[in-house]
């Protein structure tokens, strides 16, 4: 079959990917049903096996479409890897993103094999490079749909290509969105199969199916087929080309049906016994063993290897790893088991779970074959279903949540089910919450919340985890009003909770009231919280509640109260032990952002650490996007912005995967802000990042839709566009800024200021800059105390006052400088180095911008860093410095980092090798690298070596399109 120019693409695909400067790959094959992309992909392995690649395949089918991770897993088996149960694995530790990162180490290890195994390995040895084909993509489960999406957002750095197929009309809105983000990102490449050229299938098809075929009738058929090939072989093979019109109207043939007639013929010389076991085969998919073929045919095992022997024979079957039988095609597979009578295709079901269930197989792998084979209520069945949903809830929420509801759906209506009824839909409902069906969990929580009335026995418990579970949903949901209403319903019952359900109760209400609310409003609240936890003995929500309590002081400002809540919490929490706190790992988050606006940064990531390790172990993904983006604020604020941007990187996945945008605004919006610093003057991911960001938050008004406006403004002043800075920060903070958090004030006011200056509204700036240093003086925090000088100096410098300018800005510097706060620090001496220098002071002008200078590059801030070339003049003088021949001269459009790692890429060293000396991720080496590529003109590592040797030399830098000629 004729698919040159797609072919051409993908050979470029493999030969990059194992170019030693090739990444990894993500290849999708779209089109239609039939259009030849198993076809395609087939081939496409061939050469990547000819290569010496190691090949993986996998299919998802229509049948398993709830089975967590089945085409990985199925791929997986080629290379004698479980991943049938992914939620057993220790390493897994309950955490379906734990997971992801597993699976992705996994798939570069088996792309860069160590020593070849011994014959005792059991594993065939493995040539360098990996291509994993999963076909049918378009069938495949959430859970593999959630991984795919974490490859193409973190590739394994390592030569794999993954290649999907799919149907494009069924393809799923989340895969589709996945994919199309990938092909932003520049780790997707797309190929959209159209119709087969008609001389492929003239000339290549026709004369191998129906040899002697006039031309005129080969053409005929072609154009009823509108190009498809799978439909042009079934009008070949069936003959049915003559009855139609290439129109394609009510006489249009039928293709497919003539294709499946076809195939499902070659079972007519079958026994009746074989026929029966390539059914079987055709049920079982994956689990269709020799031994588990004779529990279901009930034949012995000698008759089901005779038949298996001539079911090979026939190429009906094909062995495959582990034992296991397979049709030759997922086709063939469909066709068969549709051809099965639909109570004898139930019976086989029933067969095959019992016979798994006697081999001890995990209740994961038998719930499939239990729901197919269901007619009716069977409380062995329904447990089964329970069990994997409870074994399935942490790596696989969408599944988890799937059998419970098969398993609801055939409980009786009765009232002695009530009890379990309630239990099933409580655990539905949060196994929807964690997979994004937030809105589809609150309302069959309403449901439990209306089968358990008050003080009905037996039903208290239930009641208040549905009601807290459901103020979560609302909360998540933005709907701050509802929940708190709900909440407070609950605990003004009479009679009221028991004391255990009041304090679960109110730690809620403590979470959700201050977004719908002003803190001060539930102060009384969140203080009773601590006496009832207190008085009952309860420590672990004694501390939730003082988190609470430190982290509400804090962001109101009151400092006296945010020290004293924050220190109790944190001497309660840090007498806690690890198991006391993974009920209430919310109280790590609280107190670690309390602990960061309050700049004890140390305790911040400290207390960030520990619930990152606690969350990722209790699987509580709700809470692990905001412990990342705590430990991601101290990384911030103290200039560590490659890892910064990886932790933001890590949150924003997982608040994707829980599908809130309340969350994911707040989530991007701190990415943003990382982003902002950390890439260079002239790249505008940051703004786009922030821009999507307020766009998630939508015409919210709560303090995490504040945030995103307060960072896009921070983003957009840096892009030099002051109008709109000081309209972002006006959407956030409302005219009198009561909307924003009032321990951040000076730093954002700060904005105000600039933008006020730059068009010329003096007396705006001096209001701002005074207000300014009046809440920072009684905030006593030392960066907002630096945020208020500096805004002071800019105000004095509009009015000529340099001197006073100078020492102010000096002054703000100290104060970072003291804090720890290197951001800040690094900001201030930038920008009163220019000052100092204008006011006379050369000396100590460029030791300011010296230590600015190096405190940017070690931080990775590449923003500062371009900020520091550019005002480099300003600091020494017009005149030139000495010229240089080394690499900053002929590389003088890099930054110091980039000139590090040309220098080591002509070393001879990979990208893990670079991470490893400079204590970087590889991504973060491979985003450096492309940046150098594009500021240098090169295309390739090899290229770049030439160019970074002769730069040592004392060479001169070509520009771009004048890159030395190297070999790749």
């Amino acid at each position: 079959m004729s698919r040159t120019a797609e072919l051409d693409r993908l050979d470029a695909v493999l030969d990059r990917t194992l170019d030693q400067d090739g990444g990894s790959t993500v290849v999708d094959l779209a089109g239609a049903a039939g259009i030849g992309k198993s076809r395609l992909m087939a081939e496409f392995c061939q050469r990547a096996r000819v290569r010496g690649m190691t090949v993986l395949h996998g299919w998802a089918t229509e049948y398993e479409q709830h089975i967590p991770y089945r085409p990985f897993s199925d791929a997986l088996a080629d290379h004698d890897v479980a991943l049938a149960d992914p939620g057993a694995g220790a390493g897994h530790q309950g955490n379906r993103f734990g997971l992801h990162r597993s699976v992705a180490k996994l798939l570069a290890e088996i792309a860069e094999p160590g020593p070849e195994p011994g014959p005792e390995a059991g594993r065939r040895p493995l040539g360098r490079g990996l291509v994993v084909a999963l076909d049918d993509l378009h069938w495949a489960d959430p859970a593999s749909l959630e991984l795919l999406d974490h490859l193409v957002r973190h590739p394994p750095y390592a030569p794999v290509v993954i290649v999907v197929a799919r149907r494009d009309r069924q393809t799923a809105a989340s895969l589709a969105a996945a994919l199309t983000r990938g092909i932003d990102l520049g780790t997707v490449l797309r190929l959209d199969l159209g119709p087969l050229a008609e001389h492929a299938c003239l000339e290549v098809l026709a004369p191998e199916v129906a040899p002697g075929l006039p031309p005129g009738r080969a053409a005929e058929l072609y154009a009823a087929s509108h190009g498809n090939p799978l439909y042009f072989l079934a009008l070949l093979q069936a003959g049915r080309g003559g009855q139609a019109e290439s129109g394609g109207g009510h006489g249009a043939p039928q293709p497919s049906a003539g294709l499946g007639s076809l195939l499902l013929d070659e079972l007519t010389p079958l026994t009746a016994a074989q026929r029966r076991t390539a059914e079987v085969v055709a049920v079982l998919g994956d689990h269709g063993t020799a031994a588990l073929l004779a529990v279901v045919t009930g034949q012995d095992q000698a008759a089901v290897d005779a038949d298996l022997d001539a079911l090979a024979r026939r190429d009906v079957l094909r062995p495959g790893p582990g034992g296991r039988w397979t049709l030759r095609h997922p086709v063939l597979r469909t066709l068969v088991h549709e051809s099965i009578a639909p109570q004898e295709r139930i019976r086989i079901h029933r067969l095959a779970a019992t016979g798994l269930a006697d081999a001890g197989t995990p209740a994961t792998e038998r719930a499939h074959h239990v729901e197919q084979s269901l007619t009716g209520w069977d409380p062995e069945a329904v447990a089964v279903l329970s069990e994997a949903a409870e074994q399935s809830a942490a790596t696989a929420p969408a599944s988890s949540a799937h059998w419970l509801g098969v398993a609801l759906a055939h409980l009786p209506d009765h009232p002695r089910h009530t009890g379990l009824r309630r239990d099933l839909m409580l655990r539905r409902a949060q196994a929807l919450g964690v997979c994004g069906g937030l809105r589809e969990s609150r309302d069959l929580l309403h449901q439990v919340i209306a089968m358990s009335p008050p003080g009905e026995a037996g039903a208290a418990g239930v009641r208040t985890s549905a009601v807290t579970l459901c103020a979560v949903m609302e909360r998540h949901l933005g709907r701050y009003a509802e929940a708190v209403a709900l909440l407070r319903r609950e605990l003004s019952q009479d009679p009221g909770p028991a004391l255990a359900d009041t304090v679960e109760l109110s730690l809620e209400l403590g979470s959700s009231a201050p977004h719908a609310t002003a803190y001060p409003q539930v102060r009384a609240d969140v203080a009773r919280t601590v006496d009832l936890a207190r008085s009952s003995g309860d420590e672990v929500a004694e501390a939730g509640a003082l988190a609470i309590m430190a982290l509400g002081e804090t962001y109101e400002g009151e400092m006296s109260a945010a020290r004293e809540a924050t220190d109790r919490a944190a001497a309660l929490v840090d007498a806690l032990t690890d198991h006391d706190l993974a009920s209430l790992c919310e109280a790590l988050v609280r107190l670690g952002w309390a602990e960061a606006f309050l700049e004890r940064y140390a305790d911040a990531e400290r207390h960030a650490d520990r619930g990152l390790a606690i969350a990722r172990r209790g699987g509580l993904l709700y809470v692990l996007p905001h412990l990342l983006l705590c430990k991601a604020q101290v990384h911030i604020q103290t200039l560590r912005l490659d890892s910064a941007v990886e932790l933001a990187d890590e949150a924003e996945t997982i608040a994707r995967g829980i599908g809130s945008d309340e969350l994911l605004a707040f989530v991007l919006a701190n990415k943003a802000y990382a982003l902002t610093y950390a890439v260079p003057p002239d790249d505008p991911t940051a703004l786009t990042v922030a821009e999507e960001a307020v766009a998630a938050a939508g015409m919210g008004t709560s303090w995490w839709a504040s945030i995103a406006w307060c960072l896009l403004a921070h983003a957009v002043v840096l892009a030099g566009d002051m109008p709109r800075a000081r309209s972002a920060v006006l959407r956030a903070g409302g005219n009198n800024l009561s909307g924003l958090q009032p321990s951040m004030r000076p730093l954002i006011m700060e904005i105000l200021v600039v933008s006020a200056v730059a068009v010329g509204e003096t007396n705006a700036a001096r209001n701002w800059a005074e207000r300014a240093r009046e809440e920072a003086d009684r905030l006593g925090l030392p960066t907002q105390r630096a945020a208020a000088l500096r805004s002071t100096a800019h105000c004095l410098l509009a009015d000529g006052d340099l001197a006073a300018a100078v020492e102010l800005v000096e002054e703000a510097a100290a104060e970072t400088a003291r804090q720890g706060t290197v951001l800040w620090e690094t900001f201030s001496l930038l920008l009163g180095a220019p000052l100092t220098a204008a006011a006379g002071h050369p000396d100590r002008a460029r030791a300011m911008w010296t230590r600015a200078r190096q405190l940017a590059a070690t931080g990775g801030a590449l923003q500062l860093t371009g900020l520091a070339d550019a005002l480099r003049p300003a600091v020494y003088g017009t005149p030139a410095p000495e010229a240089d021949s080394g690499p900053a001269a002929v590389f003088p459009s890099l930054s110091p980092r980039e000139r590090e790692i040309a220098a080591l890429i002509a070393e001879g060293l990979t990208t893990p090798d670079i991470a490893a000396r400079l204590y970087l991720s590889p991504r973060t080496v491979e985003s450096h690298l492309s940046r150098i590529y594009r500021k240098t003109g090169v295309t390739s590592r090899a290229a770049l070596a030439v160019l970074q040797i002769r730069s040592e030399l004392g060479g001169q830098e070509p520009g771009p399109g004048r890159a030395p000629n190297a070999p790749r």
